[in-house]
């Protein structure tokens, strides 16, 4: 019996084992699947997308770069892909086999639904509350300092290109040119123009309280259509300009202040769901859902994921689409992925930015991408303060490389289409009628038409209709780099056909020294202006009002003959000199007299005088970016400090026939406040005092504004020469609400309009000594303009308007406050202007 026993078992557990080797081949048989989810309109890769075996709890995300792969061995024949804001798309799996599945998700426009929450509390906030109390620890900004290498990659596109815009004319020649090479596309199917292609790999430098940064580029690589390798553009096309910190409570992103979906105050602006928890690289976190509880409310839609053991945020995808109260955008994207520092601070490893602007018209949109990828992290190497005065230095031989370089500092591959799209751009810089239009944009973005080595312009100024001068007539020109990378020759020559008057002026810049930058400039003109109105202060900030200044009736206008000496150079941590030698002759076109010393009985009155002057200034700009554009440094403005000026101005008496000796003090400090949801405030005070006697267009003379057009150079309900001071402080104010209130009004949030909010104020006076000085009449008997002055009171006027009509105008009301006795008053005004804004 024992051994019938046995015998059976042992047949039992031959059959036994025979029937599992016949089908162990089948249990070891995986489904393995891989592939990219790339967005269906752009091509752009989806990173963060979900991919699951349908019916069963495999599953996994995408990588940064949209990538996936998946395996099981269960029995499956379908694969699921979603992701927040996107239509979800399924597809046939073949079971028991190694494939590539690649999926083109399209954007879903319905709206998102209203999250439910049943009774307690979402579970989402007490993540975000130890997010919160981590950040101390997880926020790049509690590191000294970091450094690290990174290869950004940006490409332009035109975009949006329907059946009614291929018909145009340019586009067509630019289809014929680019078909030559061959056609790019989106996944819809439509054509993509690529107009911009760019790498660069540089070195980035940070450096927390202060503040600072630095980026040093090593190689850059530009093509465009219409630029030059070196262009200006490729200092903005590395990593300066693509830092986005999510732990900021707001975001400045095209000029925007974007509230953060994890900031401190994230609650009052989103909706959050707690929607899921998975494994991101080897950090398990948790994921959260959120979109704006107000749609045209500057914010985000998006997702986030955050670490279970640091609670930090580990990477993030946030959109903005065409709802929110922005012009010309259809939508920014944006996603992050961050790493975790050995300080235990994170930083970004990788970034991805998308803005697609829209058709305006039968104009096709535009399509901008920008990507970095960081590596060889290096935190708390603090370096001086020096060494952060270059915001973006540029390596001698950065545009120097070949093909071998790129090959292997590329982060990662070019694609087949940017490969291509290389090649079009070249094609289409060779195309004759593309090198036109690229010129005529140039011309009307700068303001000079480029010929060879000079620059012909600025086209503003070519013509004014004005009172004294009848039609005036003017023609400038300045060299370029390809003149000389150091001397830059200016001049114009202007003539009126009312005064039969040649007006000219010529100039000469000396570029001592880039990093940091130094200039010596000497300059001379012979022209003509108006009291009050002072080229060297509307220039630069106000040009387009400066041109309109030689139109209309010139009141008080006079010819000047001026010459100057100057030296500029920047000084370490956002300080900046300048010294000036300025001598000029004055001949008024009007009826002008004053007395030199009135004490004196047989004083001879003058009509002209001689000024010579010294004038000291320095100016404080702590966080101010620069780039050079050829031979010129041009001001991308301050991110969060004041500007501050003060000059010192010496009135030099008998040298070089100087009339004055004087003594001047002015000041000013103006800045930019971000105030969140309420919107952003400008403010500018300035004021200055003069110690001495002098005539009277050589104080302060304070510019009114009489045309219909808004000035902010001027008081927009103050006359000519209503005012003329020789101490006064002023406090110039604006506010825009951006959206903060209209966007809460059913029937006037779709309009997208914005308000807005002014007010100036201005007081000082007048001395007697220098109101003494002016006679009633001139040497020939003609009674003699005068002038008025502040008392103890104040001037003030207030505005209040509404901006983004039409998305180009902006209208003002203005009231104004006191002096309202005063002859010929404006005491409501209205001005209009128009400005592109987004």
């Amino acid at each position: 019996m024992f051994g019938q026993f046995c015998f059976k078992r042992f047949v039992t557990i031959s059959i036994s084992f025979l029937f599992l080797l016949s089908v162990s081949p089948l249990l070891a048989q995986q489904t393995v699947v891989s592939g990219k989810i790339t967005d269906a309109e752009t091509g752009d890769a989806i990173p963060f997308a979900n991919v699951i075996f349908k019916n069963t709890s495999t599953g996994t995300t995408t990588n940064f770069e949209g990538q996936y792969e998946i395996a099981t061995e269960e029995r499956v024949d379908t694969l699921v892909v979603s992701y927040i804001g996107y239509i979800y798309k399924e597809k046939p799996v073949q079971a028991g086999i190694t494939q590539v599945i690649n999926f083109q998700l399209s954007p879903d426009v319905v709206s998102l639904q209203e999250v439910v929450f049943y009774a307690g509390e979402n579970p989402a906030f007490e993540i975000l509350r130890k997010l919160q109390s981590h950040r101390n620890v997880n926020d790049r900004k509690n590191l000294e300092a970091y450094e690290y290498e990174s290869y950004t990659k940006t490409e332009i596109d035109i975009n949006h290109l329907t059946e009614k815009s291929l018909q145009n004319k340019l586009i067509k020649k630019v289809m014929e040119a680019v078909d030559s090479v061959g056609r790019v596309t989106g996944d819809d199917g439509r054509p993509v123009i690529p107009v911009f292609l760019s790498e660069t790999v540089s070195r980035m430098y940070h450096r927390n309280n202060p503040d600072l940064q630095r980026e040093n580029v090593i190689k850059a690589k530009v093509n465009g259509v219409g630029l030059e390798a070196d262009s200006w553009l490729s200092q903005l096309t590395g990593s300066s300009f693509q830092q986005y910190n999510f732990y900021n409570n707001w975001m400045n992103i095209v000029d925007k202040e974007f509230v953060s979906p994890i900031a401190t105050t994230g609650r009052i602006y989103y909706e959050y769901e707690l929607s899921d928890s998975t494994y991101v690289g080897n950090d398990f976190c948790y994921r959260i859902d959120f979109f704006p509880k107000s749609e045209q409310d500057l914010a985000f839609n998006g997702t986030l994921w955050i670490t279970q053991k640091e609670y930090a945020l580990r990477q993030i995808d946030v959109t903005v689409d065409e709802r929110a109260n922005l012009n010309y955008i259809d939508k920014i994207k944006i996603q992050q992925e961050l790493t975790l520092t050995p300080a235990g601070a994170w930083l970004p490893l990788k970034t991805r930015v998308l803005i697609d602007t829209e058709e305006i018209g039968n104009l096709p949109g535009l399509l901008a991408k920008f990507y970095s990828s960081n590596r060889d992290f290096v935190v708390n190497d603090l370096k001086p303060g020096r060494f952060y005065e270059t915001d973006v230095s540029v390596e001698e031989l950065a545009y120097q490389f070949d093909s071998a370089y790129w090959q292997e500092h590329r982060h990662e591959r070019l694609t087949e289409g940017e490969l291509v799209m290389y090649a079009m751009i070249d094609t289409l810089n060779k195309t004759p009628v593309i090198r036109t239009y690229a010129t005529i944009i140039d011309t009307i973005i700068n303001g000079y038409k480029p010929v060879g080595d000079v620059d012909i312009g600025p086209y503003l100024f070519l013509y004014a209709l004005n009172s004294e001068e009848g039609h005036r007539f003017r023609l400038g020109f300045r060299t370029n780099s390809g003149f000389s990378s150091h001397w830059v020759l200016r001049g114009y020559g202007a003539y009126g056909t009312g005064d039969q008057r040649f007006k000219y002026g010529a100039g000469v810049d000396f570029i001592l020294s880039r990093t940091p930058w130094a200039q010596i400039s000497v300059d001379y003109a012979h022209d003509l202006s108006q009291i009050g109105v002072y080229a060297e202060d509307l220039s630069e900030d106000n040009y387009i009002f400066y041109a309109g200044t030689f139109f209309g009736d010139l009141s008080r206008a006079y010819l000047y003959d001026r010459s100057s000496l100057s030296l500029f150079r920047q000084l370490p941590i956002g300080f900046s000199s300048k010294i000036t030698l300025r001598q000029e002759k004055f001949n008024p076109l009007f009826n002008f007299a004053y007395v030199k010393d009135p004490i004196d009985q047989n004083a001879i009155l003058e009509d002209r005088f001689t000024n010579t002057e010294l004038m000291t200034e320095i100016r404080f700009a702590r966080d101010e970016e620069f780039i050079q554009q050829g031979n010129r440094r041009v001001s991308l403005g301050t991110v969060k400090w004041p500007v501050v000026k003060a000059r010192y101005t010496l009135g030099l008496e008998n040298l070089l026939e100087g009339d004055f000796r004087y003594h001047k003090l002015e000041g000013s400090i103006s800045q930019d406040l971000k105030m969140g949801f309420l919107g952003t405030s400008h403010y500018e005070i300035e004021g200055s005092y003069i110690f001495n006697r002098l005539p009277y267009p050589l104080l302060e003379v304070h510019l009114g504004n009489e045309s219909l057009f808004y000035s902010t150079a001027a008081y927009n309900t103050m006359n000519r020469n209503e005012f003329i001071s020789d101490h006064y402080v002023a406090l110039h104010y604006q506010h825009h609400f951006q959206g903060f209130i209209l966007n809460r009004i059913p029937l006037m949030k779709k309009l997208k309009w914005r308000l807005l909010a002014s007010a100036n104020v201005l007081y000082g006076g007048m001395r007697e000594e220098n109101r003494s000085i002016l006679p009633e009449t001139d040497s020939q008997g003609n009674p003699v303009d005068g002038f008025g002055f502040l008392d103890h009171r104040p001037f003030v006027e207030v505005g209040y308007g509404i901006e983004n009509i039409f998305r180009i105008g902006r209208i003002d009301a203005f009231h104004r406050l006191t002096y309202l006795d005063n002859p010929n008053v404006t005491k409501f005004g209205i001005k209009i202007s128009f400005q592109l804004i987004l």
